[in-house]
């Protein structure tokens, strides 16, 4: 029985601010606008708000935990802030989901939520710059006697620092994507539950238009999986930018052209990683695939995994950062992490990174082992890979890579 503040799902991120150590706190579902840094020290205080402890409890609890009493008032202020950020778990945050999610809905169109930091709104603007990171990439060094091109790997992380791969990427599937007439894009859920896929029947918006989403498609699969299921977590749809990041460029090098688009975000492995069931057992997983793989048959399809790789160093909380060794070091690991991606084996790709304890945060495992599961006998082919920085001081690092799937 909850008898206290309960912390929601939140994103937490470690900052330095006028030389004190703080932690940032975020709503993934932007709620509100604001987001609240509050010093590391009362780190456990949220560790502790499971909504079993009302204030006097959670205070007791900190004392006995740290050996230290909190300010009067301290712990009063910081429940009142995180209630007007929405980000307790309460009556309040329930109605401010439930109202962000019926105007998402109800929205002509799910309208872009990277444009002017990852990329132009305007469509001129945006074609001039992803033909530069078209123009700068390298060719793929792809043979067309492998068979034609089933699907991607495509990253999902800003163009700033990916441009290059999605070009190599993009350059490689563009006479897939214009000869296809749908587009599944399977794309990472940061902040999906375990084992999760989630539907959305809004339609994405880039900058040379709108791809629709292919309802009957997803009133299928929504039938397969359950529609409270299905649809459990659609609102991370609205600022989850991995689908989008990938949209983008499927329109682009159609030249602006639409085409049907089934967006389907996947969960976290965590479990599964952990021994907690098997994804080659999951139910749901094996309900989704065999819809799609009964409903595709006829048409022209690319699937798409909108993925990046591992995320390493002390923004991702590891205690120590990568020096040069290290970095070649992440580097081969991917490289036999890939192997099993360029023989099409959605087994041996979960279980590497099940053998390692996913200890580098490969993000992308759930979209690629699930883009490998629905191609079957597909066999990939390397088109771009980056280490690329993630924190100012050159400590940490995000890996990404594209390949095509034949």
């Amino acid at each position: 029985m909850m008898t206290g503040p309960k912390l929601r799902d939140v994103e937490i991120q470690p900052i330095q601010h006028q030389g004190q150590a703080m932690i940032l706190l975020r709503d993934p579902l932007r709620l509100g606008e604001a987001a609240i840094a509050i010093p590391q020290a009362l780190a456990p205080v949220l560790g502790l708000m499971d909504g079993t402890r009302d204030e006097a409890a959670l205070q007791a609890a900190f004392t006995i935990r740290i050996g230290m009493r909190l300010v009067p008032g301290l712990l009063s202020q910081l429940v009142a802030d995180l209630d007007k950020a929405y980000l307790l778990d309460n009556e309040r945050s329930a109605a401010a989901i439930a109202a962000t999610l019926k105007a998402y809905r109800e929205a002509p169109f799910r309208p872009m939520g990277s444009a002017g930091s990852s990329f132009p709104a305007d469509p001129a603007e945006a074609a001039i710059q992803l033909q530069g990171y078209a123009d700068a990439s390298a060719p793929a060094a792809i043979g067309q006697e492998m068979g034609p091109v089933r699907g991607v790997i495509s990253p999902h992380i800003d163009y700033q620092r990916g441009g290059p791969v999605y070009g190599e990427v993009w350059r490689a599937a563009a006479q897939a994507a214009n000869d296809a007439d749908l587009a599944i894009i399977f794309g990472t859920d940061h902040q999906g539950s375990n084992g999760t896929l989630t539907l959305t029947r809004q339609s994405y918006a880039t900058p040379w238009g709108v791809l629709p989403t292919d309802q009957a498609l997803v009133d299928k699969l929504a039938d397969a999986l359950g529609s409270e299921i299905a649809f459990a977590e659609e609102l991370h749809h609205a600022h989850e930018h991995s689908i989008e990041l990938a949209a983008v460029w499927l329109h682009f090098v159609r030249g602006g052209r639409p085409v049907a688009l089934l967006p389907i975000l996947c969960g976290s492995f965590g479990g599964f990683v952990a021994g907690e069931g098997d994804p080659a057992a999951h139910e749901p997983f094996d309900a989704v695939l065999r819809v799609l793989q009964a409903s595709i048959g006829s048409r022209r399809v690319l699937v798409v995994a909108a993925a990046d790789l591992a995320h390493i160093g002390p923004a991702f909380g590891d205690p120590y950062g990568l020096d040069f060794i290290a970095r070649a070091q992440l580097r081969s690991a991917d490289e036999r992490l890939l192997s099993a991606v360029y023989a099409g084996d959605a087994a041996a790709f979960f279980d590497t990174l099940k053998a390692e304890g996913d200890r580098r945060r490969v993000c992308g495992l759930p979209p690629i082992y699930l883009a490998l599961r629905l191609l079957e006998t597909a066999s990939g082919q390397p088109a771009g890979y980056a280490v690329c920085p993630a924190d100012p001081q050159g400590l940490s690092f995000v890996t990404i890579a594209g390949a095509v799937l034949r």
